[in-house]
């Protein structure tokens, strides 16, 4: 599927949690698919903005979940579990799946984009595709959360990474704000516990860098192990934050997919 130029997806509110942001309307009519965007440990909906601005010219209409913890939500206090974020999310998630939808999910947000697409899945209200970005499989063994607690180590984590900017490493109030929602997003993903049952069986999409430190291309693979229907690896150049160079190749992996399922 050929993306046209990227237009500026506007956004609109929808509720605390969600950030939606619609294709142009002199683009079409109406979305032909909504995909839900699960952010990476820290991170906020505006991560996804470029990416929904690449996808609005082919109908992707983009929801970003907004945790709570930090942009506007910064004075709501953080959820600590995996399990308890997506119970208190999918109130307000279920509305929007009246339409096709799918999920995408990056690094901690895979996990949660994984999790809640089996949750509505058992539901009965199946995602049309999944997408798991910049995450190992669940069951491959990690050694490295538990220490990351302290602020050193999650500053010296996130530099390794490259996904931050370095001018807010440097500036000392910027990283009083941040550091807080990493260690609790950190202790959520090590307290993650997969279960086996249910399984997922909806097409399923992993992306994963080439040199991700954190991912390898085998654990990448690994997803294949728990995923229960259509199992494709895209494998792009770049690190555990390819996506902020690759957000065009991505947006056309998502919308051939999607094209082919709808």
């Amino acid at each position: 599927m050929t993306l046209p130029t990227p237009t500026r997806a506007p956004a609109a509110p929808c509720g605390v949690w969600l950030r939606r942001y619609r294709p142009a309307q002199t683009q079409t009519a109406a979305a032909a698919v909504r995909l839900v965007c699960f952010p990476h440990a820290g991170g906020s909906a505006t991560a996804f903005r470029p990416l929904a601005d690449t996808l609005a010219p082919a109908g992707i209409e983009v929801l970003s979940v907004q945790y709570p913890g930090r942009q506007d939500r910064r004075h709501e206090p953080f959820i600590p579990t995996v399990e308890e974020l997506i119970e208190t999310l999918l109130p307000e998630l279920k509305p929007w799946t009246d339409e096709p939808f799918a999920l995408f999910g990056h690094s901690l947000g895979a996990t949660l984009a994984y999790e809640t697409a089996r949750r509505l899945a058992a539901s009965g209200r199946p995602p049309l595709h999944v997408f798991l970005s910049g995450r190992r499989a669940p069951g491959v063994p990690r050694h490295d959360l538990p220490a990351l607690l302290d602020d050193r180590s999650l500053i010296d984590r996130i530099t390794r990474l490259q996904g931050t900017d370095p001018a807010v490493l440097q500036d000392e109030e910027l990283l009083r704000m941040v550091l807080p929602a990493l260690r609790n997003d950190y202790a959520m993903a090590g307290a993650y516990r997969h279960q086996p049952v249910p399984v997922l069986r909806v097409p399923v999409t992993v992306l994963t860098g080439d040199s991700d430190p954190n991912v390898s291309v085998e654990h990448a693979r690994r997803w294949s192990q728990v995923a229960g229907g259509p199992f494709a690896l895209q494998v792009l150049p770049g690190g555990h934050f390819y996506l902020n160079d690759r957000t065009e190749s991505v947006g056309h992996i998502i919308a051939e997919a999607l094209d082919h399922a709808r």
